[in-house]
């Protein structure tokens, strides 16, 4: 906690902060912390190290093997309940993107109500590059937030997008230097931190009703990319990930 402002931080910087299942219920446990405490005014998320975080881990859903569906679904269920709850808590929850934002990272960022960035950050999609789907929201949010074409383009295309461009297509609301991200973040939530708590919370919920299917949303996208992490090209993707090479993805008859 920094005052009323509890500061959230992804917490695996030797991997860049993915997210395996044990990440996935600790950001959870974290959610519904600051939903229930009185105290938490405002929420700023964060990454440790040198990125906000590459998204899911796929090393760890590699490992499961004929399990990894089972597992992914586990994963999903854990951070998009979290999700869930950082949209619809009154706290305001501000993103600090300390660098790169990939797959779900990207997701994260999506959901904050506001984000801030380092002037290096930049955010890939990430996800058919490895034959999956999106989680993480970003199926629902990036095309009310960017577009539905620049979405498509971010998901089929895996198009990086540096700093001043996801600043450009909405993505964020501010462009900061590097070592600036953090402070500037934590600025805004102390300043949310003395508002009105209530309206904010009535207001973002709100926002949350407006976009109708979120969580319906969530739940499908969490059902797809369980399935795709089996399928040979979800198979592929993962193993070229993880080896480092370009995916050899089989061709449909």
């Amino acid at each position: 906690m920094r005052g009323a402002v509890a500061l959230v931080t992804l917490n695996r910087p030797e991997s860049a902060n993915t997210l395996n299942l044990q990440m996935g219920m600790d950001l959870l446990a974290a959610a519904l912390t600051c939903a229930r405490s009185a105290g938490v005014r405002a929420v700023v998320l964060t990454g440790a190290g040198k990125s906000f975080s590459f998204g899911g881990d796929l090393r760890a859903m590699a490992s499961r093997e004929t399990a990894g569906d089972d597992y992914i679904r586990e994963l999903t269920t854990y951070l998009h309940a979290a999700i869930a709850h950082f949209t619809r808590m009154d706290a305001p929850v501000v993103a600090a993107v300390n660098g790169t934002a990939a797959g779900a990272g990207v997701g994260l960022v999506a959901m904050a109500d506001l984000a801030v960035c380092a002037r290096s950050a930049k955010f890939n999609l990430a996800y058919t590059n490895a034959g999956l789907s999106p989680d993480a929201g970003t199926s629902f949010l990036l095309p009310r937030i960017v577009g539905a074409r620049r979405a498509a383009e971010l998901l089929l295309l895996n198009r990086t997008l540096t700093a001043a461009e996801a600043c450009d297509w909405g993505l964020v609301n501010e462009v900061v230097a590097d070592e600036e991200a953090l402070p500037r973040a934590l600025a805004i939530a102390e300043q949310l931190a003395q508002g009105a708590q209530g309206a904010f919370g009535a207001t973002k919920r709100l926002l949350a009703s407006s976009l109708g299917a979120f969580e319906s949303q969530m739940n499908l996208e969490s059902e797809t990319i369980a399935a795709r992490a089996v399928s040979p090209e979800g198979a592929e993707g993962i193993s070229a990930f993880l080896e480092k090479r370009k995916p050899q993805f089989p061709q449909r008859g």
